[in-house]
């Protein structure tokens, strides 16, 4: 902080109590179901137990996504130059979902050998334009 009491430049100034606290949740949230992730891939054999195979992609898609909702709102605080607007953590959370969504389908088209670049590419366009569409500014 500057002698005039203004934040120097090129750094993030406060984030409030309660937008840390959701921050550090999600992540140690992701945190342990990482180590759960972690403990199914070395006991289990998704080609012995058909059912491993699609925890590990439910829990994967679950990591990913909670580990997407802080880093996608901190984007939107940095991008809003440090100000939290009222549906910040809604859009956050959507598209934590959105990209825990995509990576469980992953993981369970490679699981079943349906694994395509094309068909990757269609499903992430299919996404891209979703995000879209949910979050165009409404006049």
């Amino acid at each position: 902080m500057s002698d005039d009491g203004e934040w120097a430049v090129g750094t993030l100034g406060r984030v409030e109590a309660r937008d840390r606290l959701v921050n550090l949740g999600l992540l140690a949230a992701a945190g342990v179901v990482w180590i759960l992730v972690a403990i199914l891939v070395t006991t289990r054999d998704p080609y012995q137990e058909r059912m491993a195979g699609y925890v590990g992609a439910l829990l994967i898609g679950l990591a990913t996504g909670l580990v997407a909702i802080p880093l996608a709102w901190l984007v939107m605080f940095a991008r809003h130059r440090r100000i939290a607007y009222q549906g910040d953590w809604t859009r956050a959370a959507r598209r934590g979902a959105w990209v825990g969504l995509f990576v469980a389908i992953l993981v369970v088209m490679r699981l079943v050998d349906v694994f395509q670049l094309p068909v990757v590419l269609f499903l992430a366009a299919i996404f891209v334009v979703a995000e879209l569409t949910l979050s165009a500014e409404r006049q």
